[in-house]
């Protein structure tokens, strides 16, 4: 069975009520709960259009006058820090000058993997020649950016409270500090230098998610659906915003992305909602949800992907079906698209790539939302696995993770531990590489390299 997501829900079943619970029983079989679906095929949105066409990911298709046609994408730039789980609070990195040769030169273990009770979700983040990352157990340990060598490490589980079993969570690094959010039901501030914990607070309900960082304050989603400012000084809660409850969610959490006084927040029921970084008073919200879906699975509207805020627009997808642009200020659509997606859009230039639940690689023009390139990622891997109760066997289809534009070659990783780079103009394929093992976590740029974390927990140098 695939191991990248567990519907949450299936959580809540196992311990009453989610919002409550941030332990798990059984993590070993995550559910990866998508497949192929019976609707029409899709349609691409023209600026300012909505389209309400149902669609599977995998009818997509270029839009006339882009099928073949050039676009910019900037040159590639080197990365001199990646402190966020996106690399800015943008999310935005464009083309970055990194993995030039695309060889691992390195892999080093980071803790505990993926196994019953627990579940490497956190990625990476890099600062001052040092790579910091978390286990399954909310270890954190800072590693030599040049040879992974270990510097330090710390053991910020609960081992003597409640909350004996839990996952997720992630880092952030800045002002002198490292966030740390946990399942664990904590955030906390270590030294970068030494790993000492500065300070750890409590929070009421667990944190998925990672960290995301502006000015003072650290920003964080609860499995409450409940978004919070965190002074970075000591941890006290300056304001929080309660979303619409939803205990159906993906095991992959998302982070917010900031621009200038606005923070977008994506939540489970499919909200995205911009509110000032100072007070946390809401400037707009927006539902990526679509209510004519045909099976129960396909209900679940989490965004499980950051957003992005690129040139004055958010570009957010979710799982439900809806890969949409809006204006920052207003939350006005400029565009939609019928693509489901747990994955982060990634802009470049005059393009805009996506992930899709379905395995399809897509280039989108980030003004009109038409389709430069569609590539499935699938053909030819598909694999066999057990099926119900493991009486027969089933065909089963790759999950992917990405994608991160470097040095001209789009790199996306699957849970087969395969990294595959594309050529970002075209979609063809340029090359495969394994990592080890299956990988479930986005990777990073810094210096001259490109960072994966797999589901061993080994953090892996590709250059």
């Amino acid at each position: 069975m695939n191991r990248l997501v567990k519907v949450a829900v299936l959580a809540a079943a196992a311990c009453g009520v989610l919002s409550a619970c941030s332990t798990v029983s059984n993590t070993a079989g995550r559910i990866w709960p998508f497949g192929n679906s019976d609707e029409n095929p899709a349609a691409v949105a023209s600026q300012g259009e909505r389209i309400s066409i149902l669609a599977m990911d995998n009818a997509l298709a270029p839009t006339d006058g882009l099928a073949g046609a050039d676009f910019y994408i900037p040159e590639p730039q080197p990365v001199a820090a990646w402190p966020l789980p996106g690399g800015t609070p943008d999310e935005v990195m464009q083309n970055v000058a990194a993995a030039a040769n695309f060889q691992v030169a390195w892999r080093r273990s980071i803790g505990q993997g993926s196994g019953r009770k627990s579940v490497v979700t956190a990625t990476p983040v890099a600062l001052d020649g040092r790579i910091y990352t978390m286990d399954s157990r909310a270890r954190v340990t800072a590693s030599d950016a040049t040879n992974g060598g270990q510097v330090w490490e710390v053991d910020l589980s609960d081992k003597k409270g409640k909350d004996k079993e839990a996952f997720g969570g992630g880092l952030a690094v800045a002002d002198g500090k490292i966030i740390v959010t946990s399942g664990f039901r904590f955030v906390a501030a270590l030294d970068p230098a030494t790993g000492r914990v500065l300070w750890k607070v409590k929070t009421e309900a667990p944190i998925h998610a990672a960290p995301s960082i502006s000015g003072t304050r650290a920003f964080a989603v609860d499995v409450d659906n409940e978004i919070h400012a965190f002074n970075l000084e000591n941890g006290e809660e300056s304001w929080s915003y309660q979303a619409i409850v939803e205990p159906a969610r993906i095991l992959r959490a998302s982070s917010p992305a900031i621009e200038g006084d606005a923070v977008v927040a994506p939540f489970s029921s499919g909200e995205l909602v911009a509110m000032r970084a100072t007070n946390g008073n809401p400037l707009w919200n927006e539902a990526l949800t679509r209510t004519t879906r045909t099976s129960a699975l396909s209900e679940i509207r989490d965004i499980p992907g950051r957003p992005t805020i690129y040139l004055g627009r958010v570009y957010a997808a979710s799982h439900s079906g809806v890969f949409a642009a809006m204006d920052l200020r207003t939350g006005q659509r400029a565009w939609e698209l019928p693509v489901s997606s747990i994955n982060t859009p990634w802009p470049a230039g005059d393009a805009i790539f996506l992930v899709t639940q379905d395995g399809m690689a897509i280039a989108v023009n980030r003004e009109t939302g038409g389709v430069y390139w569609v590539k499935d990622l699938n053909k030819g891997r598909t694999y066999s696995e057990g099926g119900v109760l493991g009486l027969y066997d089933r065909e089963a289809r790759p999950i992917w993770t990405g994608p991160i534009l470097a040095s001209n070659r789009l790199i996306i990783l699957n849970d087969r531990g395969i990294a595959l780079a594309l050529n970002p103009k075209t979609g063809e394929e340029l090359g495969t590489l394994n990592i080890g093992a299956p990988a479930y976590v986005a990777p990073i740029a810094y210096g001259d390299t490109v960072y994966f974390v797999n589901d061993k927990a080994e953090l892996i140098a590709v250059r």
